[in-house]
This record gives structure tokens, sequence and C-alpha cells, in this order.
């Protein structure tokens, strides 16, 4: 799948930027395909996660974003380097059918389940479906990531799971199982 001509522009200046300001320690890139189509699911911390997950794969990651990231010049931008947008404000209907078009053209699609950057105490915010709904429709292989830290230099981690295609239809159940994955990679990671 073609590259956004934008964000083959830009990426080098986000790598380089997110590489000398976070310094981020990414644990098992491998686990993201040199080819072919995922999906990148995992925790949402900061603003800044979408460049972070970045710097673990040398290929286009289109993300899942809110729509109103889409208005005035900064939309241009975005736009420009392949989100998709989601309107939080309705069940937006749209999403799941784009996703799984560019899935099918052997895309990444990155989202962060919990549809928001967690502002709570609580390691994650309940997952919503999305994620597992897209896998289940393209039959696309998940690779939870977790990211930790505080965004201080040196303090930054990556974690990147097992590529893994959920063994049932049961969108709740699946959800769940991809919550645990990702809390189990979050606790690895005070281990790494």
């Amino acid at each position: 799948m073609k590259e956004p001509i934008f964000y083959k522009i830009v990426r080098p200046l986000l790598f380089l930027f997110t590489k000398l300001k976070f310094r981020p320690i990414v644990i098992n890139k491998e686990n993201i395909p040199k080819s072919g189509r995922v999906i990148l699911a995992g925790n949402h911390t900061n603003n800044y996660d979408c460049f972070t997950l970045g710097v673990t794969t040398k290929r286009c990651i289109r993300y899942v974003a809110k729509s109103s990231l889409m208005k005035g010049f900064k939309g241009i931008i975005f736009k420009g380097l392949g989100i998709i947008p989601v309107n939080r404000n309705i069940k937006d209907k749209s999403v799941i059918p784009t996703c799984v078009r560019y899935l099918e053209k052997e895309a990444i699609i990155g989202i962060f389940p919990e549809g928001t950057i967690n502002r709570t105490n609580d390691i994650i915010m309940p997952f919503k479906k999305g994620a597992i709904v897209m896998s289940l429709r393209s039959n696309c292989p998940i690779v939870p990531f977790a990211i930790n830290g505080n965004y201080k230099k040196g303090k930054l981690k990556i974690i990147l799971g097992e590529a893994y295609i959920p063994e049932s239809n049961d969108v709740e159940r699946e959800t769940k199982l991809l919550e645990e994955k990702v809390i189990k990679l979050l606790n690895a990671i005070g281990d790494k």
C-alpha cells in the first residue's frame, strides 16, 4: 500500500524528534511484521503516543484519531499523515469499514482502544471494541502494545506483544482479552 506523500516527507523529522526528545526504548520490535496487514492496539497515555509508536516500524501507521483533529490547518497535516478520523460524539459507523479497506490493502492500523488519553489512576481504561471488530472483519492479526513512562528522556518504554488473531466471535470477551494482554505488557515493562 502506498504511503501518503506528506507522511514520507515528515516521517524522518518526526522519527528524529521522537528519538532525540524521548529516547524511547522499544522491546520486541520484531513483533511488527515487515509486510502485510496488522492492527497495533494498546494503551494511550499522552498526545505524543502516535509519534512514539511510529518509531517501532518503518512502515506507515494509519491511526484512528478523533475527527476534531481534522479541522483547520492541523487537519491538512493530519490528513496528509493518513489519519482515519472518528467522530466520538456519535457511533461513527464509517470507521470500521474504512479501516477494513486499508487492511485489505495490507496497511497497518494504529488504534488506542481506550478511546482517549487515560488521565485516571487506573492502569488502563476499559477498551472499546473497534480493534477486535476490525480484526474479525478482516481476518487480521493484532499486535498488542504498551507504552509506559513519563516522556522524560530515557524513561519511556514501548513493548510489543506477539501478534494474534481473536479465537472467537465474542467481541466482548475478545476485547477483555486484549485489555488483559496490554495490562500484562505494562506489568512486564517494569521488569525490563
